[in-house]
């Protein structure tokens, strides 16, 4: 059993990465997950511009195609050489799972196997054919904490020559987390925009990360929870007027659905109700939203709130990806979450 934990993995990519070849990451943060996996290709010495060295497959590919993966990573190149082959958008195909079991029976000599996948539960028959096998690198991917943030700023903007007054760096941890991609796009779309200073402040921060309109985000974010469509409309009117990035409504919501996890779990796990878990865990509420907050607690459960966080995690990938289709992206899957709140 070769399972990487999230925490693990700078020491795994420095230390053991080039006793694998086969590769299984996955978890709710796709941008982490992409990002780490192109951190490994990186490290075999294989020519990624290379069309003959490197095959990239969706696994649509594979469930279309059961034979495919054992072709792909069992073919000899074109002109020799080591060969990478590199899945991605996996979740529960049964067809890449059994050639994944087959692999790890016999892991290839010639061949280097990365799959991307999303949040694999436990059970999932791709995840527990990564945990299962020795011969398979089992990478988790979990959304970055307040520590790995941290990190991630000081790497960005030491390696542009900058520093973060104290009030900035509080204003731009509010407007990362939830997506690794996204959240070092922004530090670099900073670093970018104060470069020829040595010190990034807050008015930098809320000029170029956001001209954060927040009582706008927090209206709708509140409009979402209360399932209120017109008033998520009328919202997102006021955000896109002030030339607030959408992106940060995302944020946002998702920050707020995960102190919804939170919460309910508290809830679930200790019988309280949904105003004793407010007194103790939403003291950072403004008392204007905690009844709103408390409605949501009441009609969410668990399953669900974890669903949507989902949703919102999959939107902030597919909105850095697809930056011309942000704008319809961000409103059409706030409002189906908006429409979901309404039904309970």
């Amino acid at each position: 059993m070769s399972e990487i934990k999230s925490h693990e993995f700078d020491g795994f990519l420095q230390k053991a990465a080039g006793s694998y070849r086969l590769f299984l990451l996955y978890g709710p943060d796709r941008g982490l997950v992409s990002e780490r996996a192109a951190l490994l290709a990186s490290k075999f010495g294989i020519p990624l511009d290379d069309p003959f060295a490197v095959v990239k497959l969706d696994a649509s590919d594979i469930q279309q195609d059961p034979g495919r993966l054992l072709d792909e990573v069992n073919a000899i190149g074109l002109f020799g050489g080591e060969k990478l082959v590199w899945i991605r958008g996996a979740s529960t195909e049964k067809a890449l799972s059994e050639a994944l079991q087959i692999l790890a029976g016999e892991p290839p000599t010639g061949s280097y196997l990365i799959i991307e996948a999303g949040d694999l539960k436990k059970g999932a028959a791709l995840r527990k054919a990564g945990e299962s096998a020795r011969s398979i690198a089992s990478i988790a991917c979990y959304s970055d904490d307040t520590r790995s943030l941290h990190a991630l700023i000081d790497q960005e903007l030491a390696e542009a020559g900058l520093r973060l007054s104290p009030a900035a760096r509080e204003r731009l941890l509010e407007s990362l987390g939830g997506d690794r991609l996204a959240s070092r796009n922004e530090v670099r779309k900073l670093a970018l925009y104060c470069r020829g200073k040595e010190m990034v402040d807050e008015g930098d921060v809320l000029d170029i990360v956001g001209d954060a309109s927040a009582i706008s985000v927090d209206d709708a974010v509140d409009a979402v929870l209360k399932g209120d469509v017109d008033a998520l409309l009328h919202a997102m009117r006021k955000i896109t007027t002030s030339k607030t990035p959408p992106f940060l409504v995302l944020q946002a919501c998702l920050r707020q659905f995960q102190q919804l996890d939170a919460m309910r779990a508290e809830m679930d796990a200790s019988r309280q109700s949904s105003s004793q878990v407010i007194a103790s865990l939403g003291r950072g509420l403004h008392f204007r939203r905690k009844p709103i907050v408390e409605a949501a607690l009441r009609h969410w459960t668990g399953p669900a709130i974890r669903r949507e966080m989902s949703r919102l995690q999959a939107t902030i990938y597919q909105s850095r990806t697809r930056p011309s289709l942000e704008d319809s992206l961000v409103l059409q899957n706030l409002l189906a979450i908006t429409v979901q709140s309404a039904r309970r």
